[in-house]
């Protein structure tokens, strides 16, 4: 009897054991099968190229493509994250106005098309570098709503042990490095980065199509910084795999930049580097641009791009953002370009999601926030130690007076 319960439980296992390789198999035939869908682009509308002859010599230039593939996977994880980071945006303003956010905050609604149509064309080992507007790229690199929204409140359970706020986040283990408060410092430091890649891809003899590259972002307001076309010029110079992100919102603060800018032709201000303006607004067309831009800084070196933008939100909370600018013009781009509603009516046209889809996606967006929202609300404070960690990276020596006056500390 014994022998035939162990016979049968075996035979129950081994069958089990069938079905799962089965349902495996199944589900990674269909995974390799997803259906692909095609967008066309209107290339006169979408993009601009700027291409100095002089410096294109030996260059074969394809540009973005006119028709871009991508699967029902990847439109819905695109439309996710566009929804998640309007949402976290709407409820970390009202965190603000009721006053458990202090200090500078900068959000991103209307912009989400530029940092996830980046995100889609990259992958995790390239580095990304940017403003103060950084929430965006924090949740695209893999940063929970708990985390992100912990450190705009100042939890020891924030991205950045608190400390850092609504304009220092990071996630080095993802290769985002902030989140920077300094108008146009992070440049410069994307560059860096991306001579990193450019040594050790050489060291490890990379092929083309496998070495990384730099997205170091930066605002129509520090467009006219001198740091930048330092950067520039040393990238062209050592060939550095960066891609240069003007995120042109068209006001710089509350200077429009007509006020600011003799040239508002941002993709051209490399000169001898080329450019590419793309329509923020339209996340399939920022894809294609982030994807081209990818693979000739992988072949040839820096190359500027400019997906110009739209922020509803004033420059940071603490602007209304109406006394620039009209009502009645934001309203118009939110309700004739905004990004993620463009892309809805997109899928819904052609038949790769259904209305109820997309809500039930929005829903679940709405239900993690808010259960996110609670948890860094519910977080605790930093303990008072951390006050004077984290300020020097050790073990670090400092030479005091003389030379055998010596300090070393741990952190």
């Amino acid at each position: 009897m014994m022998k035939k319960i162990v016979s049968g439980t075996s035979a129950s296992r081994r069958i089990t054991s069938v079905e799962t390789v089965k349902k495996m198999l199944f589900a990674q035939q269909s995974r390799f099968e997803s259906k692909v869908y095609s967008f066309n682009i209107d290339k006169e509308k979408a993009f601009k190229f700027h291409l100095p002859t002089k410096h294109m010599e030996g260059i074969n230039w394809e540009g973005p493509k006119s028709e871009v593939k991508l699967t029902k996977e990847e439109l819905i994880a695109m439309y996710r994250m566009m929804a998640l980071i309007r949402r976290f945006e709407l409820v970390s303003d009202q965190q603000y106005k009721a006053r458990n956010i202090r200090g500078f905050c900068h959000l991103y609604s209307g912009q989400e098309a530029i940092c996830v149509g980046i995100e889609h064309a990259t992958n995790r080992a390239d580095s990304v570098i940017t403003a103060y507007r950084d929430h965006g790229f924090q949740l695209c690199r893999g940063g929970s709503v708990e985390s992100t929204m912990a450190e705009q409140l100042g939890r020891a359970t924030g991205c950045s042990k608190g400390k850092g706020g609504s304009m220092h986040m990071y996630k080095i283990d993802q290769n985002f490095f902030g989140g920077n408060g300094i108008v146009g410092a992070q440049v410069p430091v994307g560059a860096g980065l991306a001579f990193a890649h450019s040594y050790l891809d050489r060291l490890n003899n990379k092929q083309t199509k496998d070495k990384n590259v730099t997205f170091a972002l930066y605002g129509d307001g520090a467009a006219n910084q001198g740091q930048i076309y330092e950067a520039f010029n040393m990238a062209k110079l050592w060939h550095i795999p960066v891609i240069f992100v003007c995120e042109n919102n068209k006001y710089g603060m509350g200077t429009s930049m007509q006020r600011s800018s003799a040239s508002t032709d941002y993709y051209t201000r490399g000169d001898f580097i080329p450019g590419i303006w793309v329509d923020g607004m339209d996340i399939i067309a920022v894809y294609e641009a982030a994807r081209y831009a990818k693979e000739y800084s992988q072949q040839f070196g820096p190359i500027v791009l400019e997906p110009e933008t739209y922020r509803y939100y004033g420059h940071s909370m603490s602007d209304p953002g109406i006394s620039y600018r009209t009502r009645d013009e934001v309203n118009e781009v939110r309700n004739t370009r905004d990004p993620i509603a463009r892309l809805k009516a997109r899928m819904i046209e052609q038949g790769i999601a259904t209305e109820d889809e997309l809500k039930e996606i929005d829903n679940q967006v709405k239900e993690e926030v808010q259960q996110g929202t609670e948890k860094a609300i519910a977080a605790p404070l930093p303990p008072l130690h951390e006050l004077v960690e984290d300020v020097m990276v050790g073990p670090h020596v400092v030479r005091g007076r003389t030379v055998d006056e010596m300090y070393s500390f741990s952190k």
